[in-house]
């Protein structure tokens, strides 16, 4: 989903033309950031917890050539779902996994019953 799938979304859902939804939806980013930038924390019930945090300088390896390699400290922004959030994506999770269940079922239930001797031989007289 892009911002604009969310504008269109948002749009159609309070009847608003989609140029100011695109508007509100641009300045919410951009306060969010600014408020992340201030403060290093924004925390929004039932969405999650986005924090900035500081990550070590260190000494990596170039995956091609096996050398080592510095790599500067610098900050990252983390994302830590939220209880509704995280209760959402278990239950399609859950979902996906019945489906997959519910398909694989018949094969496997086809291979269980499914006489493993199946050519007729002539009998011999």
């Amino acid at each position: 989903m892009t911002k604009k799938d969310i504008v269109r979304t948002i749009a159609e859902q309070i009847d608003l033309p989609q140029l100011r939804t695109r508007d509100l939806v641009q300045k919410t980013f951009d306060a969010l950031i600014d408020a992340l930038v201030k403060e290093g924390r924004i925390e929004l019930r039932n969405f999650g917890v986005f924090q900035i945090k500081r990550r070590e300088a260190r000494m990596a390896r170039n995956p091609r050539t096996g050398e080592k390699v510095p790599v500067q400290a610098k900050s990252v922004v983390t994302f830590k779902p939220g209880k509704e959030m995280e209760a959402r994506v278990r239950e399609l999770d859950r979902e996906m996994n019945d489906r997959a269940r519910a398909e694989a079922t018949p094969v496997a239930e086809a291979r269980q019953t499914a006489p493993t001797d199946t050519i007729d031989r002539p009998q011999e007289s």
